[in-house]
Formats: C-alpha cells, sequence, structure tokens
C-alpha cells in the first residue's frame, strides 16, 4: 500500500508498506531522491498528531519515524492508509514476539485481528525481566550482518553491546547496555533492524521461542 504527498515547492514525500518494512522516499526540489526504511515492529500503532502532521514513533525512545501531512493528498487516501499501518504495526510485532503469525496483504486490503491485546508498553527503557530464552546463534548471527551490511564505525558501541551479550545472553547489565545502545542509534534503527531483525526479540519483553 503506498501514499503520496506532494507540496508546492518543496517537493513530495512517498510513504510504501512492503513486507515487513515502510519505504520512504522524498525529493525536495534541486535535490537527489532520499530513501529510507523504518521496520514496522518499531512502529509505535498509536500515532501523534501535532499542528498539520501526524507521526508515527519508536517503541524505543519515542522518537518520530514517519511524518505525514495531514490530509494528503485526500481524507480517504490519508486515512486509509493510517488504519492500515497501524494495523500493520501490530500485527508485525505480535509476529516478532510470538504472539500470532503474521498474515501480510499482496494487494490494498488489510489483514485486521480480533481483539490485539495492548502494546502501549511493548518495548522498554530497560527489559523488565531477565532474559533467559535468547539464542548465542542468533545474536552471532546478527552481529555478523550488521557488519556486513552496515558501515562498522556508525553502529561500534551498539556492535561492542551485542558481541559482550553473546559471551553472557543470560546477564541483565549486557541486556541492559544493547537496550541502551539501540537508543542511541537514533535514525540508524531501522536499517539496525533490516538486516538483523533478531534484535527486535531481545528488545522486547516477550518470549523468543522459550519461557523465561
Amino acid at each position: 500500500m503506498k501514499l503520496t504527498q506532494k507540496r508546492l515547492f518543496k517537493g513530495y514525500q512517498e510513504f510504501e508498506i512492503i513486507d515487513d518494512y515502510v519505504r520512504i522516499r522524498c525529493k525536495a526540489p534541486f535535490r537527489d531522491v532520499v530513501e529510507l526504511t523504518v521496520m514496522l515492529t518499531i512502529l509505535n500503532p498509536e500515532p501523534v498528531i501535532t499542528r498539520s502532521c501526524l507521526s508515527f514513533t519508536s517503541r524505543v525512545n519515542g522518537e518520530a519515524l514517519l511524518t505525514l501531512h495531514l490530509g494528503r493528498p485526500d481524507t480517504e487516501a490519508f486515512n486509509a492508509f493510517v488504519n492500515a499501518l497501524k494495523q500493520r504495526a501490530m500485527d508485525e510485532y505480535q509476529a516478532f514476539a510470538g504472539l500470532k503469525p503474521v498474515m501480510r496483504s499482496t494487494g490494498l486490503e488489510t489483514i485486521v485481528y480480533e481483539e490485539p491485546p495492548d502494546l502501549d508498553d511493548t518495548f522498554q527503557d530497560k527489559p523488565a525481566k531477565v532474559r533467559n530464552d535468547l539464542d548465542i546463534a542468533r545474536i552471532d548471527e546478527a552481529i555478523q550482518m550488521l557488519v556486513t551490511y552496515l558501515d562498522p564505525d556508525d553502529i561500534r558501541p551498539f556492535v561492542t553491546a551485542m558481541e559482550a551479550l553473546k559471551t553472557d545472553p543470560k546477564n541483565a547489565d549486557l541486556q541492559l547496555q544493547v537496550v541502551n545502545a539501540f537508543n542511541d542509534l537514533g535514525s540508524r534503527q531501522g536499517a539496525v533492524l533490516t538486516y538483523a531483525p533478531y534484535i527486535g526479540v531481545l528488545l522486547s519483553d516477550g518470549p523468543a521461542g522459550a519461557p523465561y
């Protein structure tokens, strides 16, 4: 599903829901197209309205990751896209946390689950309890994906925290270090989750395939 918003003399921005992420393309006058991706699992499904804009924020640190102009290109298209994005953000996180299998849209239709759980407190500033179900092999796989596809210098503190966690995955202090290092990534959070989706499980309080 796609939404394109144009503003006279200010270019355009385009949002497209693709599988488990949102692709953002922005074009300002006399500038090149900028393309970003944001993982649906990290989006808070309840947007925030500020003046003439609506923003979807990060579950981790509350930072605005997607900002749309209210009512553009028209009210019907805008509302349809926002409602679909809210539902998909919930669906993808539930699938990530193992709560429900995800069923992705192949067209304009949106899959709706009945009575989804309250996800307002899904991500915390620190783990609610020590995670005893983390998989060392998957942590290592996540590290290898990050250093292969991203610039290690851009995410060095986070990679260092992940490498420490790999040595002792049940250590609460090391788990908290990973959460804090992820918070500090800012706009790089989407790229990190794109190439290493297991990190979304590390950041959640839900089970990762085994009980606590």
